[in-house]
């Protein structure tokens, strides 16, 4: 007589994992925080593993461009493959089409950095950048990532665009944006806009991390009226 074959637990979570799979991931992860690169007995030792383990998946990684290798050095370093992907999303192609030259002319104008920040899971992607022609400025790096807590994530909040993230939503002006001085940077003030859709969700949000300082060419009540401006033409031209 055969026998049934007996249902999972449903207290038991089912084990999927890929090990070659959890090898590359832990490589990028890894590399991803390491500018100068590893040589791969560094590799192994950081992911808790042998260098025999590894091979082939480093080379792999490196043959598909994920990971390029100084040839004299032997340093492995992250390619630009995994950002080239990112990059090839419509939506996010769309959106820097439209905001880059928007946010290097409000750079210019006001001589200050201003950067272009998406929801991105529960928290804040950086995705373009403006640097400020002035001597000073405060850059934000494109890729990183910040709390739902920042002024940017809490204006996001405010227009809906986390799905509960633990943020509180920004006390927003009746213009729609957010001033306010940065508790983690001393003498920065965050002046934040969303760029909405038309419904009036937001897409992205436009952030200038005003330095005000004695070489300031622009006040802050210029530098809002702009950055207001510069997010709705960015909208429009979507």
């Amino acid at each position: 007589m055969g026998t049934e074959a007996s249902e999972p637990s449903e207290t038991s979570a089912p084990d999927y994992a890929v090990p070659a799979l959890d090898k590359a991931l832990d490589i990028l992860e890894l590399l991803a925080d390491r500018a100068g690169g590893l040589s791969q007995q560094e590799i192994a030792r950081e992911t808790g593993r042998s260098p025999s383990q590894l091979y082939r998946v480093l080379v792999t990684l490196e043959r598909r461009g994920y990971l390029v290798r100084d040839p004299q050095s032997g340093l492995t370093t992250l390619g630009t493959k995994l950002f080239d992907l990112a990059h090839r999303r419509e939506p996010l192609r769309g959106l820097l089409a439209a905001a880059e030259p928007v946010l290097q002319e409000l750079a210019e104008t006001l001589r200050q950095s201003c950067n272009l920040g998406v929801a991105d899971g529960d928290r804040v992607r950086i995705v373009a950048q403006a640097e400020s022609p002035a001597e000073f400025g405060f850059r934000v790096r494109v890729g990183a990532l910040f709390p739902a807590e920042t002024p940017s994530g809490r204006v996001l909040s405010a227009y809906g665009a986390f799905s509960g993230a633990d943020a509180s939503p920004a006390p927003l002006r009746e213009d729609g944006g957010f001033v306010v001085a940065d508790a983690a940077h001393p003498g920065i003030t965050d002046v934040v806009f969303p760029v909405l859709r038309r419904d009036g969700a937001a897409i992205a949000v436009v952030t200038v991390p005003y330095v005000d300082t004695s070489f300031s060419d622009t006040a802050l009540d210029t530098v809002v009226e702009y950055a207001s401006s510069a997010a709705a033409r960015i909208a429009a031209r979507l």
